[in-house]
């Protein structure tokens, strides 16, 4: 092994180890917020009592999920560049089932808020706990759709053969027919686009109702920086969509940064977003942060005297 080839080595440790710990960092860090958070929820059972409550903590579980499915295949790249298909089948079945969850809680939670806004009276009826726990099970149903579609493409075409090699592990690599990749790309783009619509109109919906009525304007404007919020999460959910088509334009114009273009993308795309979910209501919602200093005191006292 000659010294140049020695060096490029080293930097390619160094390198993979810098861009590990980050994402492991921030895997911890948003993991343990979001964590809290679950505890949170399942310590107070009035929570649970409350649609809006039960649709956030529904988020912030299909964040853990989504997060944590994220780091093991960024890891997977470096430590396990091929593995086997059936354990990759596993991972991206679940990763795209969870991705897919995001934009259609986030316009279940801004549809909640509108009726909460626009039809008060009709909200206790409509927005209930069961209705809300089969909400929920659609959402799961919806999106697995495109991932079990997917699934069941490759295991029509494909022999038996191809699910005990070694691949490596990422959705194109794996499910590479035309079918899949057009699917793909529809069932993304068709998602995001329902979901769009579905936020501009309870936005405006909630802005307009706010004006017209003269009762509880500052629940009205809370409504519309929470849509607001959930609008951020969506674009970012949208900017993961078209990953590659930035990570190409960067990398034109900046070909000796490929890599680091490859690893800020991927944390704007599907590590930070996980970060504005506790913001939405563990931050802003007074309810929730009361409940949140609660019950975390609680638990930080009994560890310091296990006799109470």
């Amino acid at each position: 092994m000659n010294i140049s080839e020695f060096i490029n080595r080293q930097e390619f440790f160094e390198e993979a180890f810098f861009k590990n710990f980050i994402v492991v960092l921030f895997g911890i860090i948003i993991s343990c917020i979001n964590s809290s958070l679950v505890y949170t929820f399942f310590k107070n059972p009035v929570l649970a009592q409350e649609p809006r409550y039960i649709l956030y903590m529904q988020l912030i579980i299909n964040d853990i999920i989504t997060l944590s499915v994220s780091v093991i295949l960024f890891m997977f790249v470096y430590l396990l560049p091929k593995i086997n298909v059936a354990i990759c089948c596993v991972f991206i079945f679940i990763g795209s089932s969870v991705y897919k969850n995001t934009p259609l809680n986030l316009a279940g939670m801004a549809i909640e808020r509108f009726v909460a806004v626009c039809y008060p009276l009709h909200h206790a009826r409509i927005c209930t706990v069961q209705n809300t726990k089969i909400l929920i099970g659609i959402i799961w149903l919806v999106g697995a759709v495109p991932a079990v579609v997917d699934l069941l493409v490759v295991i029509i075409l494909r022999p038996l053969s191809f699910f005990t090699s070694s691949r490596k592990c990422y959705h194109r690599n794996v499910f590479d027919f035309e079918y899949n990749i057009i699917s793909h790309a529809v069932f993304n783009i068709g998602y995001m686009c329902l979901v769009w619509v579905l936020l501009f109109y309870t936005y405006f919906k909630v802005l307009f109702s706010a004006k017209a009525a003269a009762s509880e304007p500052a629940q009205a404007q809370k409504a519309r920086r929470t849509i607001l919020l959930h609008g951020v999460q969506l674009l970012l959910c949208t900017l993961s969509l078209f990953t590659a088509v930035l990570d190409g334009a960067l990398t034109s114009f900046f070909p000796y940064y490929r890599s680091i273009i490859y690893f800020c993308t991927f944390l704007l795309t599907s590590i930070l977003p996980r970060l504005l979910s506790p913001l939405i209501y563990g931050m802003r919602d007074q309810k929730f942060k009361k409940y949140m200093k609660s019950s975390l005191m609680c638990g930080y006292k009994r560890a310091i005297d296990p006799s109470d």
